[in-house]
């Protein structure tokens, strides 16, 4: 397998995690492992997991009953420069050394910044250690994907394509799905999200004749990924899971064919990386070595724009939140 990261949703490709980086950083002792992985791979395990919050909307209006409209949307997710490398510190761990981050040695009872799965692609040399000898040759550990752009920034971009379908009550039910499709060699990816937004103006008096629109909005996004890691032994694969749901109040103003939309919400995230099999390193023999899991939830706030020419519409819109995101769509609406 080459030596990527892919995330596969819908129409995208993004990188996940490939045989060479994870069986690098599964060295030493079970904390050992779980301790360079987590570092390694928890910034891309945030970002799918806050990108899988965006895309939903682009107005507040919901549509009328057995209206519709079918959007695709692409949002990259910004990273911030400490997203790039982490801080492997030797104290923390027992039966492997960092000893040098490209020419740059590293004491025993030193630390040194490495690089994360979006960082750059100077690979990081470890030292097996058995009772606080050094054990065996040194070797290399995972580099970066090198995403680093100058001046744009870095960003992992995310596709989402759905379905939205106006019920009665002033009520829209927006639907995500892509069914199990195998990737890699002997992996698999799914992917499952629903939507409702309602007018919440009808209940106010004295507001819902007012010209805007306002509306609540719940989703909920899950997405499971299991990769291959050796195509000799199926018993050793890693398995990625992401629960994304988010929270928001919309407001949006339509002015001929523009729209000017907005919310305030707040995501709450969970994701996880387990890697099965059994792996032997320069200390011992791991089963299941790594279960490592994050939850980058927090607030949200939204602005954007959409255009509609007659059954056609374009959309844009910036997120702050915990990971940054700008959203740019375009798609087919009907009443």
């Amino acid at each position: 397998m080459k030596k990527v990261l892919f995330f596969l949703m819908m129409v995208s490709t993004i990188s996940l995690f490939a045989q060479d980086d994870i069986d690098n950083l599964i060295k030493g002792s079970k904390a050992d492992a779980n301790y360079l992985v987590s570092g390694y791979a928890m910034p891309a395990l945030n970002a799918v997991s806050i990108g899988l919050n965006q895309g939903w909307y682009n107005t507040a209006a919901p549509h009328k009953l057995f209206g519709f409209d079918l959007t695709l949307t692409m949002s990259p997710v910004f990273l911030s420069s400490s997203d790039l490398k982490y801080m492997v510190n030797n104290a923390n761990l027992t039966n492997v050394k960092l000893v040098a981050v490209g020419s740059t040695p590293v004491a025993p009872t030193g630390s040194a910044e490495v690089p994360t799965v979006f960082g750059n692609d100077i690979k990081p040399q470890y030292q097996g250690y058995v009772n606080g000898i050094p054990s065996g040759a040194p070797f290399e550990g995972a580099p970066g994907l090198n995403l680093d752009v100058p001046l744009v920034g870095t960003a992992s971009p995310m596709a989402m394509i759905q379905l939205g379908l106006g019920l009665p009550k002033g009520t829209d039910l927006k639907l995500r799905f892509f069914p199990s499709t195998k990737v890699g060699d002997g992996g698999s990816v799914s992917m499952f999200g629903i939507g409702v937004m309602h007018d919440v103006k009808q209940y106010i008096p004295g507001v819902k004749s007012l010209p805007f629109d306002l509306s609540g909005f719940f989703g909920y996004t899950s997405l499971k990924m299991d990769v291959g890691l050796d195509s000799s032994d199926p018993g050793k694969k890693a398995i990625f899971e992401t629960t994304a749901m988010t929270l928001q109040g919309l407001i949006s103003k339509k002015i001929s064919v523009l729209t000017l939309y907005g919310s305030v919400g707040y995501n709450f995230n969970s994701s996880s990386l387990a890697v099965k099999g059994t792996y032997t390193t320069n200390s011992a023999t791991l089963v299941d070595p790594i279960d490592i899991s994050g939850s980058p939830s927090g607030a949200r706030l939204t602005a954007g724009l959409r255009l509609k020419f007659a059954i056609f519409t374009f959309h844009g819109d910036y997120t702050l939140q915990k990971y940054n995101s700008l959203s740019v769509g375009f798609g087919f609406n009907v009443r």
